[in-house]
């Protein structure tokens, strides 16, 4: 009985729509009654009685829609998952559970690597259980850990981070794939190194047994390998040199001043990873980035047949670009800059959308940035739009911690519109798919100007803290007296530190 006076319950709002339909009933039979009484029916009369009866009607069909409407609103909210894993508010377990609505929903694959594709992938995993991401699984040449050169096996580095974002208890999820053992036999040895390679030793290849990992694990969606061959990532620079090594890639674009002309990936051959093209043509939307573009990014498009299986899709395809440029990769980059480096490696027509932050980051952050010589990339928007791609501008970026970083709910709610619109185009609002990701979107449009405000708010108090503090400092009679003082000594420190700079670089040279 309890459950059955939970759905009277003010959160479900379920009592509006049967007090409409009530209404409606009363009025029908109040029209047929009055048929019945009267014997001689003036035209008044009959209006009265057609318009009772029409409005009567009605009612009773609004009501039962919206009632058909809020139940399954009522599904979706009662298996929907917060970031800690924990229930929605509107919990009615006790009523429904049925978590196959969400296998109903649309189907997006996530193409990167790194934080990048992960922040995407914990945003659109509040509206679909149909998520497949492709990593590359390669190290690039970086050096092996510990745990790799005990167990002698591939780089999982990129797939394990994905199975944590796709986890609804991420944190717990995150702590058992990264946990190293302290029994002395095992030390250095990871616990999702053994797993991922007990379920490759179990399985045809490591394309099944991760997705079989997934399936034994209960995440949302899948996570797929690029390709199964051990692929090297190689830049070939401006001025002709070739580096076959991440790490080594920013500091040898440093010493040559030069940037990256092209990337490439050896063999350049290598298959797709099994269910990879499948996935692709079987797409509803198809998102690329964010991430390093030239290290995580683009390989995956390189790898055979993959750009490809991407044009000729029907799915809407979107880029995202990065919201900071990446010293030694992308220097002095802007978002034309992105789509041109994206286009010169896979060809046009590859996306439709480009998602593009506004730029609106709070400056603190990005002064710690530019220390270590990155910046935010240039929202030159004009040249972005001529190169036949629709921008997107819209505020995507968050704090976390010290970094600066996509702000997961922002992005998924953008790229639901867009699915949501794209189905109204076709005219399907009756499906699953647009019933679901609709009733969702809703509550997290609203969640997400709440934000918003927040953020605006967080802006103008640092600016006006700003403002008094170098009030202050115009006030101080020591900081007038010694101001220009002061500048000299911090100018001959910076000529310093240049200095020790182009020091360090002359004896790199000396010693080659």
């Amino acid at each position: 009985m309890n459950g059955f006076f939970k759905w009277f319950n003010s959160k479900t709002k379920i009592k509006r729509w049967i007090l409409l339909i009530l209404l409606g009933i009363v009025l029908t039979c109040f029209s047929i009654a009055n048929i019945l009484d009267e014997k001689i029916l003036k035209p008044i009369d009959i209006i009265e009685i057609v318009g009772s009866f029409v409005f009567g009607f009605s009612f009773v069909i609004i009501g039962i829609i919206f009632i058909q409407k809020r139940t399954l609103e009522i599904f979706i909210e009662a298996n929907s998952t917060t970031e800690k894993g924990k229930k929605a508010e509107e919990n009615m377990k006790s009523l429904i559970f049925n978590k196959t609505m969400f296998n109903e929903g649309p189907k997006v694959v996530v193409i990167g690597g790194g934080t990048g594709l992960n922040t995407v992938i914990k945003g659109l995993k509040k509206y679909t259980n149909n998520i497949t991401a492709i990593v590359t699984m390669s190290d690039y040449g970086e050096v092996e850990t510990e745990s790799r050169k005990a167990l002698n096996m591939l780089p999982f580095g990129d797939i394990k981070e994905s199975i944590v974002a796709l986890s609804d208890k991420e944190e717990l999820m995150g702590k058992l794939m990264n946990w190293d053992f302290k029994n002395r036999k095992l030390k250095g040895i990871k616990f999702g190194d053994i797993y991922l390679l007990a379920m490759n030793e179990m399985f045809v290849n490591i394309s099944e047994g991760i997705q079989k990992s997934t399936e034994i694990l209960n995440i949302t969606g899948k996570v797929l390998p690029a390709t199964l061959d051990e692929i090297t990532i190689c830049a070939e620079l401006k001025d002709g040199t070739v580096v076959e090594n991440k790490e080594k890639i920013p500091e040898v674009v440093y010493d040559k001043v030069t940037k990256i002309d092209r990337i490439y990936i050896s063999p350049s051959n290598c298959r797709p990873a099994p269910g990879v093209i499948e996935a692709i043509e079987d797409a509803d939307c198809i998102v690329i980035g964010p991430g390093s573009l030239y290290t995580n990014v683009l390989p995956n498009l390189l790898v055979k047949n993959v750009s490809k299986a991407i044009k000729d899709s029907k799915a809407l395809k979107i880029y995202i670009s990065n919201l900071m440029t990446e010293p030694g990769q992308t220097d002095n980059y802007s978002i034309s800059d992105h789509l041109d480096a994206l286009f010169d490696h896979t060809g046009k027509d590859i996306i439709d959308y480009c998602l593009a932050d506004t730029g609106e980051i709070v400056p603190e952050f990005v002064r710690k940035y530019n220390k270590e010589g990155s910046d935010i990339v240039e929202q030159d928007i004009a040249k972005a739009n001529k190169k036949g791609v629709k921008i997107i501008q819209k505020h995507l970026s968050m704090i976390d911690g010290d970094f600066i970083r996509h702000n997961p709910d922002s992005i998924a709610i953008t790229i639901m519109e867009l699915i949501c619109n794209d189905l109204k185009f076709r005219d399907k609002k009756a499906t699953p798919q647009y019933l679901l990701v609709n009733s969702v979107l809703v509550d997290e449009k609203k969640k997400d100007k709440k934000r918003n405000k927040v953020f605006k708010k967080e802006i103008e108090k640092r600016e006006k803290t700003k403002a008094k503090i170098e009030g202050n400092r115009r006030k101080s009679k020591f900081n007038e007296k010694y101001r220009d003082r002061i500048e000299a000594i911090q100018t001959s420190d910076e000529k310093k530190k240049e200095n020790q700079k182009m020091y360090k670089k002359m004896e790199k040279i000396e010693k080659k």
